[in-house]
């Protein structure tokens, strides 16, 4: 009933995973076939898929049949988390919060998303090689303490300060093996250190926003979500909207700054694709922009498993019949990489997007299914407006450097050098003259 697996104790397993995931999963998949089955903490028994067909059956699975797998971010993000729900309560949250995400709300947040990066970019040192990663964060974190959150004064600068160990040290605790146990030392007693900082803030945050006269004209999230009200007529309670923001600001800044990174890591050792990038953009294009955004998510995502759990009596997925507790996960990037669903796979290559946008079966940084990423197409439009804007006002230098390696930051990859890259300032364009001068410029 079950797809076969090795028969190696948990910790092994884990070990395995922690020290080199791909090169173990890799080696698992020529033994046993594209899904196999694996006992591992915190995860327990699960199936891993890596191709792109059953990870279609998964994804396509109803609620009531497999839910959310566990542990999942909303065991740090807190209990009124997206993340955290299920079921009708779970599918409830998310029309609530669609609005904000889509349509002609996600342009009002273009010109914080330009004014953050240009902003970012002006500290960065000429001709130097630097690690992008940490800048990237830097601004991702900015632009949705903005666009998102409407922050500002100390509110502002207490989340820019609280978020990035939140951020990362929530992360980390969500995979560990041991769970919290409310202990009062350790990284958990630390984290609920750091929760308890963060919700006071929030709240205040919050409660100030409540208060704001011009609520009704602002076009941030927060004051949205405020606002919201579902189909009974109820609204979120404070500490829901608390939980959500933090979901936004942990979950949201890590995924866009790490993918971010290893856009340039890949545009810098591309570098026919990079001159091709600056040449449609220059000419106000972004066809080839967004192509190369799909792929960089493609061939480097920086979420690697997405799964679900059982929740019904049993679940069949392809040949086999999982019984109940059991979880399925799917390794994205095995997924994305499988020559079933995308030739050449191991090719960086953009242009296999020109004419075809990702199936939603084989292309799933975001997830899919019910549990798809609420803010994918804030994400994707921050990175193209981030991309476009560095690319118009500096020039990357190119690299020989080997490709650099996955370094894993807890639940999100990131590369092992920091998406290091070299940049100069573009020079700036050239004024064509006025009238008769442009006959004697051009003779010259």
């Amino acid at each position: 009933m079950l797809p076969p697996g090795p028969r190696i104790p948990g910790l092994v397993a884990l070990a395995a995973y922690v020290v080199s995931r791909r090169r173990f999963l890799g080696a698992l998949k020529k033994r046993y076939g594209s899904t196999f089955s694996l006992s591992m903490p915190p995860f327990g028994n699960v199936v891993v898929l890596t191709s792109a067909d059953l990870t279609k059956q998964l994804l396509s699975t109803k609620p009531e049949v497999a839910g959310s797998i566990q542990p999942d971010l909303g065991n740090v993000l807190g209990p009124g988390s997206t993340f955290a729900l299920e079921g009708q309560e779970h599918l409830r949250r998310r029309r609530l919060m669609a609005p904000p995400f889509h349509g002609r709300r996600l342009r009002t947040y273009e010109d914080v998303m330009v004014e953050e990066a240009s902003r970012e970019a002006a500290t960065w040192p000429q001709g130097v090689e630097f690690e992008t990663t940490p800048a990237f964060l830097r601004l991702t974190l900015a632009i949705i303490l903005r666009a998102v959150l409407g922050a500002t004064g100390k509110h502002y600068d207490d989340l820019q300060r609280l978020m990035p160990e939140v951020a990362e040290l929530g992360a980390r605790l969500t995979v560990a093996p041991i769970q919290d146990r409310g202990r009062p030392w350790g990284a958990w007693a630390r984290y609920r250190r750091l929760r308890r900082e963060y919700d006071e803030v929030a709240l205040d945050l919050i409660a100030t926003a409540r208060r704001d006269p011009d609520l009704n004209e602002r076009d941030d999230v927060l004051a949205m979500l405020i606002q919201a009200h579902y189909d009974d007529g109820s609204q979120m309670t404070d500490q829901e909207i608390a939980d959500e923001l933090l979901t936004m600001l942990g979950a949201g800044h890590e995924t866009t700054a790490n993918t971010l990174a290893w856009a340039f890591e890949r545009l810098t050792r591309h570098p026919r694709l990079l001159d091709r990038l600056v040449a449609e953009v220059d000419a106000g294009g972004d066809e080839l922009l967004t192509a190369t955004i799909f792929e960089v998510q493609r061939a480097r995502p920086v979420i690697t498993e997405i799964g679900r759990k059982v929740l019904a009596p049993s679940m069949e997925l392809g040949p086999w019949r999982l019984p109940r507790g059991h979880q399925v996960i799917a390794a994205v990037d095995f997924v994305q990489a499988d020559p079933n669903a995308f030739v050449d796979p191991d090719s960086f290559a953009p242009d296999r997007f020109l004419s075809a946008r990702p199936e939603s079966s084989s292309w799933i940084p975001f997830g899919g299914g019910t549990r798809r990423c609420i803010g994918a197409a804030f994400a994707d439009m921050e990175m193209k407006v981030v991309l476009r804007t560095l690319l118009q006002g500096w020039e990357f230098a190119a690299t020989t450097a080997p490709d650099e390696a996955w370094s894993s930051r807890g639940v999100s990859w990131t590369p092992a050098d920091g998406g290091r890259v070299k940049a100069y300032r573009r020079a700036a364009p050239q004024l064509l003259p006025i009238d008769g001068d442009a006959a004697t410029a051009a003779s010259r």
